[in-house]
């Protein structure tokens, strides 16, 4: 098994390395393409030459476009980022070759979660909600049928994919949704409302959950294969959000929407397994976001603390600036071994929901510390938005609320604990 999941993994980095040299490279990115935290230890050398692949792509294709897509509130019109990103191969990390994907685990998504977050965290998100809650969802439970229909566009980047789960008013209670779905002949009619759907106002293929079951409780949730152009579906006007901005959010409007009963993802009634077994590898893959906003912080604050003097050195000379970065570098290699250790657990089969939980608890707390260190170490240009720290702190917010909150995360791991 393993020598097999290696011979996968080398000819995955082949066409990585085939792919990137076909794509166009804007101007190089202000970030330095050096890597300011060791992760030799964590990864064997087919892995880390997949990061740094994966690395240079994003440094190359995507951090020009971080601050604008920032300011703008979308991502850039002249170069298409989902297409970029499915030419060298990153949309269908965890997908079969069959379908266009890599083949790979969890800890590859992870890796390219990270690089493509480090390089942008509006990016990353979008990605994230694309290749995981969407292409590895349909991979894990779609039929042969299903697969064969959406999977190879999403994979391409020639579609984009979104998940929508929580409503106005079933958030944290996600299992009170009140979006329903009547058996209809053929099919289902769908009536009700999805909020806070990343990707949603660009999404081609949306996997929407609804009860087929209004009385039994979470035994009668369905997901669904929703397509963009079904009627009675539309989305609202998109969110204006605090951070994570160009990365598209809205809430969906279902009015008497058909769906055939082909579009059933999984079985009836079983959707409450399709979400929550879904929900651990997507607080995994997610916790590799705040990792590379760490990354991304000590990209800024390094270069900085070496140029800019006061008292006649550079403030990295002094204690209280090295106090920071040091507690900076440790936060984000700690919380990059507990991300990688659990994503080899689950590519080995074992999905512990307190340690999903865990991982993004611990990566989105210290992401937001360490942007505000960020922001601290460079005083009055920290606060100003010509530098990225700003973005860095506000993006990494994010990931204390969304998967979960913390509060949530919590409660599962309490949870899981006491039960032990």
């Amino acid at each position: 098994m393993k020598r097999v999941f290696g011979a996968a993994a080398r000819r995955s980095l082949s066409l990585l390395n085939t792919n990137k040299k076909k794509l166009p490279h804007p101007p190089p990115p202000s970030a330095p393409s050096f890597s300011t935290a060791s992760t030799s230890f964590l990864f064997d050398d087919t892995q880390l030459q997949f990061k740094e692949s994966v690395s240079q792509f994003a440094q190359e294709n995507i951090a020009p476009h971080a601050s604008t897509i920032d300011q703008s509130n979308y991502f850039p019109k002249e170069v298409n980022l989902w297409k970029l990103m499915g030419d060298f191969n990153l949309h269908g990390i965890t997908a079969p070759e069959e379908y266009g994907g890599l083949g790979l685990g969890y800890l590859y998504h992870c890796v390219a979660m990270e690089e493509i977050s480090r390089a942008s965290g509006s990016v990353g998100l979008s990605y994230g909600a694309h290749s995981n809650l969407c292409i590895n969802q349909l991979v894990r439970n779609g039929n042969p049928a299903q697969r064969q229909k959406y999977l190879p566009k999403l994979i391409s980047g020639e579609h984009v994919g979104a998940l929508a789960m929580s409503e106005p008013n079933a958030g944290s209670d996600v299992v009170s949704m009140k979006c329903k779905a009547d058996r209809v002949d053929g099919g289902y009619i769908i009536n009700g409302n999805k909020m806070w759907c990343t990707n949603g106002p660009v999404a081609q293929t949306l996997v929407v959950y609804a009860k087929t079951n209004v009385t039994a409780g979470s035994k009668g949730i369905t997901a669904f294969i929703i397509e963009k152009g079904m009627p009675g579906f539309s989305t609202a006007q998109k969110l204006d959000k605090l951070g994570m901005r160009g990365s598209d959010t809205c809430e969906l409007v279902f009015e008497n929407c058909f769906v055939p009963e082909e579009n059933v993802l999984g079985q009836e009634g079983k959707g409450v397994y399709v979400m929550m077994s879904g929900l651990d590898l997507e607080r995994l893959v997610l916790a590799a976001g705040p990792l590379g906003i760490m990354q991304a912080c000590l990209d800024v604050v390094l270069p900085y603390i070496r140029q800019r003097e006061q008292f006649g050195h550079p403030i990295g000379e002094f204690q209280f600036i090295q106090g920071k970065i040091a507690d900076m570098y440790t936060s984000l290699q700690s919380s990059r071994s507990y991300v990688y250790s659990v994503a080899r657990d689950c590519d080995s089969g074992r999905i512990d929901p307190k340690d999903c939980a865990g991982v993004i608890l611990c990566a989105a707390e210290r992401a937001t510390q360490v942007a505000l260190q960020a922001i601290q170490c460079l005083g009055g240009n920290g606060y100003v938005n010509e530098y990225s720290t700003g973005r860095l702190l506000r993006d990494a917010k994010l990931y204390e609320i969304g998967a979960g909150t913390s509060e949530i995360r919590r409660m599962i791991i309490g949870r899981e604990l006491f039960k032990q």
